[in-house]
């Protein structure tokens, strides 16, 4: 196979595509190759920088370092990134590479799809696995990288690509679409909501192609997503991660909390109120992507757990239960909140490190881990919150991960 980032030739007038073609070259394959695995920032990349412009061109040099510290970063996301080529933009934009792998499957049977706005590619080499795709795109250094990424995945095969703005773009022959609208500006993030192109435009996309996925911020409020509309919050392991919009023709819920790598997915369903008391044995802290789908008490529900007030997003229960959408931990004290007592509690746990989780109730964390000033020898998580309207203490310990249930 050709590489394509050389075969169809730069753009013209496009300096930092050119400057891309060079990195491609038989110099810069040879200045990508040994900078590999090596750390280029800090004073041993400025070494490191000036031993290279003695055998390569500055430019290049400059270029090739820079690529090789964006790959340091999208390791976590992407597990090719030693290989993929990104603007720091594009990497902070670009979903994980599990979470476009999930995206993707939502799609199956679209034989064609149009990914607009695709950036460097992260989501275009998901989709293109099964299927032809047209990523679409103003930016062409972008573009530049997402041909180039799908053919280090080898899929550029299923992969064509266009500048343009993508509300100009025809998308007849199109099974599906997906779109990932800008969210930041030059100066930043947007707020939430604020997108280009705007969001509605995205969703009246489901007007021409039934089948649309909108990714979104995960702070995106309910009430913006259409009757009809799925909205699914999707967490990599504990961290949330982003929000994807799914239209009529591709939902199944009205929300839903999924849990990657594991792909636990939870949706919502009519059920008995869940009872208020104390805490009991054991605290579940539900996923953020629970929390933000609106399904805390279907956790509670599936896990025969009880909520220790009726606002605060914490659940007790007095048997041991493990579940992919909630944190358990064993409840080794439980109190009031009495913060000049705090110290001695803890001293008495034999406590000498704590994470503060803090829902709830207000308090500066930061000052107060410097006060508590512990020295024991266990590790526990503190936790600051409400218990029916109360503030209240708990302090609890992580469960061993043989202990069973």
């Amino acid at each position: 196979m050709s590489d394509p980032a050389t075969s169809e030739g730069r753009e013209p007038g496009e300096d930092a595509v050119a400057r891309l073609d060079a990195l491609t070259g038989e110099d810069g394959r040879a200045l990508l190759a040994e900078l590999a695995g090596h750390d280029v920032t800090g004073t041993d990349g400025l070494r490191l920088g000036t031993a290279l412009r003695r055998r390569y061109p500055a430019q290049l040099v400059v270029d090739a370092m820079g690529q090789q510290e964006l790959r340091a970063r999208a390791a976590g996301k992407f597990a090719g990134a030693a290989d993929m080529f990104f603007t720091r933009a594009g990497w902070e934009q670009a979903s994980a590479e599990v979470v476009s792998a999930h995206r993707a499957a939502r799609f199956a049977g679209a034989a064609a799809m149009a990914d607009l706005c695709c950036g460097i590619g992260g989501d275009l080499v998901a989709l293109a696995r099964d299927r032809e795709v047209l990523g679409v795109d103003r930016d062409p250094v972008h573009l530049w990288m997402a041909r180039r990424n799908a053919f280090v995945h080898g899929v550029a095969g299923n992969v064509t690509v266009r500048r343009s703005d993508v509300r100009d773009v025809d998308l007849s022959g199109v099974d599906a679409v997906f779109v990932d609208p800008a969210r930041r500006t030059a100066r930043g993030r947007r707020p939430v909501g604020d997108s280009e192109p705007p969001l509605d435009w995205c969703m009246a996309l489901a007007e021409r192609v039934p089948r649309v996925g909108i990714k979104a911020a995960p702070g995106l409020p309910h009430e913006t997503v259409p009757a009809g509309w799925e909205l699914e919050f999707v967490a990599v392991d504990r961290d949330l991660k982003e929000a994807t919009a799914w239209s009529p023709a591709l939902a199944t819920a009205r929300t839903r909390a999924t849990i990657l790598p594991g792909g636990h997915t939870l949706v919502g369903s009519p059920g008995d109120p869940v009872p208020v008391r104390g805490p009991g044995a054991f605290l579940l802290d539900p996923s953020p992507a629970v929390t933000r789908a609106g399904l805390v008490e279907d956790v509670a529900r599936l896990t025969g757990a009880w909520k220790i007030d009726d606002r605060i997003a914490f659940l007790s229960t007095d048997t041991l239960v493990r579940t992919p959408f909630a944190r358990t931990l064993q409840v080794i004290d439980s109190g009031p909140w009495h913060q000049k007592q705090l110290p001695e509690r803890l001293r008495r746990l034999d406590i000498g490190a704590v994470d503060i989780r803090r829902r709830g109730l207000a308090g500066d964390v930061d000052a107060l881990q410097k006060r508590l000033r512990l020295t024991g020898s266990r590790r526990a998580t503190l936790v600051m919150t409400r218990v029916s309207d109360r503030p209240w203490a708990l302090v609890c310990v992580d469960i061993s991960p043989d202990v069973s249930p």
